[in-house]
């Protein structure tokens, strides 16, 4: 059976790959790294991309943490014991380019030790959603047939399973829409009778293997397309948007913050520049109003 030193290591190769991969492909900018111990037990590796060619601000962070959680994580997994052990890779990547969308993955392994001759309680989980600030229904498609080619090689199940909780995670409430286009994610996927541990770890590493190719592929379709001024407006409105989900919603944020992860990097999903005008409203007819229109679940881009 896989270990959790194994699992460690590898999701440290995947982000070498991508790191190596992404600034080729911005072919300006370097990533910078602080390695950073946690107060409690691991650490991690924070990779960080500023005022590239097109990447304006992104990040592809690994971490391996261990040690006692906290009492509100322990109610929210409904456990009794506090020990535990997670591992993962983490990026967001925010262009400078508004036809250039913004792209969030995470592959992640979670652990918490036997206890009371009970089993380990351990589980898989991870996903890629694309965020455009403009909705280019060609880039939509060739996106969701990548992941679906992705799922279909393990479980036929997978996409559109995958698929639907990603709708429904990557949800603003508060704004009754999409953060943008979904893509897949899934949460303490563990082994069955269908499918091993080995096959999940496989999924997962075929899924963070999956990051470079396409988001290079939806770059280079657009990163040499002009633009205005009042595009460059909208991507910050759009920024504004994806702030607002990961501060108020989203699960890894709140892990890290109630595990004492470091700030920094748990942030670093955040846009570098924002704008919340108030009371926006798209013209009618304009391209911003068509993509206000798909930020919808259930859309099926294949």
């Amino acid at each position: 059976m896989i270990t959790k030193e194994e699992i460690a290591s590898q999701y440290q190769e995947i982000q070498n790959e991508i790191c190596a991969g992404l600034e080729q492909l911005d072919g300006k900018a370097s990533f910078t790294e602080e390695l950073w111990q946690r107060e409690g037990g691991g650490g991690g590796k924070t990779r960080v991309i500023l005022n590239g060619d097109v990447l304006e601000k992104g990040g592809v962070n690994f971490s391996a943490v261990e040690g006692q959680l906290p009492e509100t994580i322990k109610n929210a997994l409904k456990v009794e014991q506090h020990d535990f052990f997670a591992t993962g890779v983490s990026i967001v990547i925010h262009p400078n380019h508004p036809m250039v969308p913004i792209i969030h993955m995470n592959i992640r392994y979670f652990e918490m030790p036997s206890t009371n001759n009970k089993s380990p309680m351990r589980w898989f989980g991870g996903g890629i959603d694309l965020t455009p600030h403009y909705v280019i229904d060609d880039d939509a498609q060739f996106f969701h047939r990548k992941l679906k080619a992705v799922c279909d090689d393990f479980n036929h199940e997978f996409y559109h399973r995958f698929k639907v909780w990603a709708d429904d995670y990557f949800f603003i409430k508060h704004r009754h829409e999409t953060r943008g286009i979904g893509g897949i994610f899934y949460d303490r996927l563990a082994a069955t009778d269908e499918y091993s541990w080995d096959d999940i770890f496989e999924f997962s590493k075929a899924l963070g293997r999956s990051f470079l190719p396409i988001y290079s592929e939806l770059v280079n379709r657009n990163r040499d397309k002009e633009y205005t001024e009042a595009q460059q407006e909208w991507q910050y409105q759009r920024r504004s948007r994806y702030a607002e989900f990961n501060l108020v919603y989203d699960a890894g944020t709140k892990f890290g913050l109630e595990t004492n992860g470091r700030i920094e990097s748990i942030l670093m999903s955040l846009p570098p520049q924002a704008r919340w005008l108030y009371n926006y409203q798209a013209q009618p007819g304009s391209e911003e109003e068509r993509t206000l229109t798909l930020l919808k679940k259930g859309i099926n881009w294949i």
